[in-house]
């Protein structure tokens, strides 16, 4: 992805259709502006992440065993497309509403519920505490991969996330009550 490699508001449509090996024309063809590339690639990043953490989830036997293997899915997505962050960064600072923004919000919307869902039946299994304030949690969650991400960003290594993902993670299950 060209964001891994270069600041993501200085992508030109000339540098996306030669990554592609497309003419300029070929790539309009298909896309009637910059902005709807944009659209087009942040509909893949939250179809591709929305996807796979659903299928983690659903491969796993406990709820505790799902929320790690969501945690693990997103780091490991973003190890496969390091670029997706700095897109999503690039996107978000630029003023007003625009369609990648709210195609960001309802991703993040997505994401939240599923992570609602499993903390609730941890809760009713018993392997999370009744008390157990799962807004927060699912903002804690959210923040720590966040976190690994903005450290990986800025060391300019983004193999930082998978090396300090599994301790994170197992900080992140003792704070919101499982001392396992």
């Amino acid at each position: 992805m060209l964001a891994a490699e270069q600041n993501p508001s200085d992508i030109t449509t000339s540098a996306i259709a030669q990554k592609m090996g497309l003419t300029q024309g070929a790539l309009f063809r298909h896309f009637d502006s910059k902005d709807s590339i944009m659209e087009a690639v942040m509909s893949w990043v939250a179809d591709s992440i929305l996807n796979r953490i659903e299928t983690a989830a659903q491969n796993e036997s406990s709820p505790l065993a799902a929320l790690r293997a969501v945690f693990m899915t997103h780091i490991q997505f973003v190890f496969e497309n390091p670029g997706v962050p700095r897109l999503l960064l690039s996107e978000l600072q630029r003023p007003g509403i625009t369609k990648p923004k709210e195609q960001t919000k309802s991703m993040l919307t997505g994401y939240k519920t599923k992570l609602i869902q499993i903390l609730e039946t941890a809760i009713a299994r018993k392997e999370l505490p009744p008390e157990l304030d799962i807004k927060i949690a699912v903002v804690m969650f959210i923040g720590s991969i966040q976190g690994l991400v903005m450290q990986a960003l800025i060391a300019g290594d983004v193999s930082l996330i998978r090396r300090d993902a599994a301790g994170v993670f197992a900080i992140y299950l003792r704070g919101i009550g499982n001392n396992k």
